[in-house]
């Protein structure tokens, strides 16, 4: 009975513990949104619906994060971090419609050609991808060798 209650008092300082880890986390990666978008805002007046933009990314990015801290230790965490790679390939390639994004303003019309940029954080986050894969494979090699002994 005594051990019954000292592995759920361990069990539920675990899960705090995960849970404040992910708040942490997620107030951390909004405020760093919010200074951020002190200087975006002006560009936000240029550009129509890039304030929504932004935020869905971050609102769904936030998710991520806090699902990925609480499902720490198991192999589900490499899932969701593997799943915060690909969202951030595909908003960029929707976001950004393929990397040529064009502007009017006035009178005047802008076109700005991102792709290389584009390439790059495409590169970058199947990298993170690659990254979490390989981290849920030795997870699993690991459990696997943990129980053969």
């Amino acid at each position: 009975m005594a051990d019954t209650n000292s592995n759920s008092k361990k069990t539920l300082k675990q899960i705090t513990f995960k849970a404040l880890k992910a708040t942490v986390k997620a107030v951390l990666f909004y405020t760093i949104y919010l200074v951020l978008w002190m200087f975006l805002a002006p560009i936000s007046e240029v550009i129509p619906g890039l304030q929504q933009t932004v935020e869905a990314f971050v609102m769904v990015y936030v998710v991520l994060i806090i699902l990925g801290e609480l499902t720490s230790g198991t192999v589900f965490q490499y899932f969701f971090n593997a799943a915060k790679a690909l969202f951030v390939i595909c908003y960029l390639i929707f976001s950004l419609s393929g990397g040529i994004f064009g502007v009017t303003f006035q009178n005047l019309n802008l076109i700005v050609d991102l792709r290389v940029l584009l390439t790059i954080a495409i590169l970058l986050s199947l990298l993170g991808f690659a990254k979490s894969l390989l981290q849920a494979v030795n997870y699993m090699n690991e459990r696997a060798e943990g129980t053969r002994i």
